[in-house]
């Protein structure tokens, strides 16, 4: 009995992978960056969202030859507001306030272009904050809202939307550096979680690790312990390398484009995969998770630097953030191997699990590859 549960919760994950790889967006993942400033009588606000989220929810390209150009994007605006300020609310002490539009700008992010929203919330002696945020949620359930709150001490508070978390509340007299370090830890744990490549990419790395190659096959491994060491090798390589890399990026000594960072990690994440399949790395997988952890890095850095590092608290937020991403990849790892050295023995193990699986994670990471080298749209949200 417990070998056919063990059989089931393993095979969670290819469920998973397979309900979400339709709906996963093999760009950037769809984000939206919302600031807001409180002073004493009012909100200031701040909204970039992706103009390719724009076009694909209301339509901004209107001659159709698939590239926005200024004067589409301009007689849009008011669409554009329209549309976004009837996703937000804002409420102060129960009270919602009333959010009027101000003027829009163009800004060029690492993935693309953004518009600029700007808008005036009238709200006064502002102690509790509720945010509710709705944007693209209906066309996009993978989209992200990213907000940076400043309080009128200057102290910076931050938060992600999902569909699941869409409304949040902020006791903004409460908020300090520690505050800001376990938010940016909860960034951290909640980043890996939904980043399906990073995901991929340590999967296919670990699936082999509680077992060993004899004449060209896979057997069952020795013992747990000579797995779980594997395992350590793997995990410490890709935690020293992408911390150094998101590092040096977060605080902008480094920057590449998101283009490349994103397309070179679907391609480690293919060749993770098919070293599975057809050994290239044989017993370097340490070495493997090193190089490519570096490229990763720089994918954790993006969402870093786009939420926003408080200066007066950088060390801490830096340390938070890579905290939570080292939490959330250890909680993957603590399902995943005791249940993969259950079943190491299995048919189902070594055929459904390592090879069909990553034969599976090959195909989904070599479309990712095609759309964000070629900045195509294969697989529709």
């Amino acid at each position: 009995m417990f070998n056919n549960v063990c059989k089931n919760l393993l095979l969670l994950p290819a469920l998973w992978l397979a309900l979400s790889a339709g709906s996963a967006h093999a760009h950037k993942p769809s984000d939206s960056y919302l600031s807001l400033t409180v002073d004493k009588n009012a909100i200031h606000g701040q909204w970039d969202i992706a103009l390719r989220d724009l076009d694909f929810a209301i339509g901004l390209d209107q001659d159709g030859n698939g590239e926005l150009s200024w004067d589409e994007v301009r007689s849009k605006h008011a669409d554009i507001a329209a549309y976004a300020l009837s996703r937000l609310s804002l409420q102060a002490g129960g009270r919602k306030c009333d959010i009027q539009p101000g003027r829009q700008l163009l800004d060029e992010h690492t993935d693309g272009a953004y518009t600029v929203l700007m808008f005036e919330a009238a709200c006064s002696g502002v102690e509790t904050l509720t945010v509710q945020y709705n944007l693209l949620f209906d066309v996009d359930p993978q989209h992200k809202g990213l907000l940076k709150l400043v309080n009128r001490q200057g102290v910076v508070s931050t938060a992600i939307f999902s569909p699941e978390h869409a409304t949040q509340q902020f006791k903004l007299a409460d908020a300090g550096k520690l505050q800001q370090f376990f938010d940016y830890v909860k960034h951290g744990v909640w980043h890996i979680w939904i980043g399906f490549d990073h995901i991929l990419f340590l999967l296919s790395l670990l699936l082999p690790a509680v077992l060993v190659t004899r004449q060209s096959k896979w057997e069952a491994g020795p013992s747990f312990r000579a797995a779980a060491v594997d395992v350590l090798k793997i995990v410490t390589a890709f935690t020293l390398a992408h911390s150094i890399t998101l590092t040096l990026a977060a605080l902008q000594y480094i920057a590449l484009p998101s283009r490349w960072v994103e397309s070179a990690i679907a391609g480690s994440v293919i060749l993770a995969a098919l070293n599975n399949l057809y050994p290239l790395f044989r017993g370097k997988r340490w070495m493997v998770a090193f190089a490519f952890g570096l490229i990763h890095g720089f994918g954790f850095a993006s969402v870093l630097t786009d939420l926003g590092l408080p200066q007066s608290a950088l060390v801490l937020a830096l340390l938070g953030f890579n905290l939570g991403v080292e939490i959330g990849q250890l909680s993957i790892v603590a399902i995943f191997l005791p249940l993969s050295f259950a079943l190491r023995k299995t048919w189902t193990y070594r055929r459904l699990v390592l090879s069909a699986g990553s034969a599976a994670i090959v195909a989904i990471a070599a479309v990712w590859l095609v759309e964000r080298a070629f900045n195509l749209r294969l697989i529709s949200a």
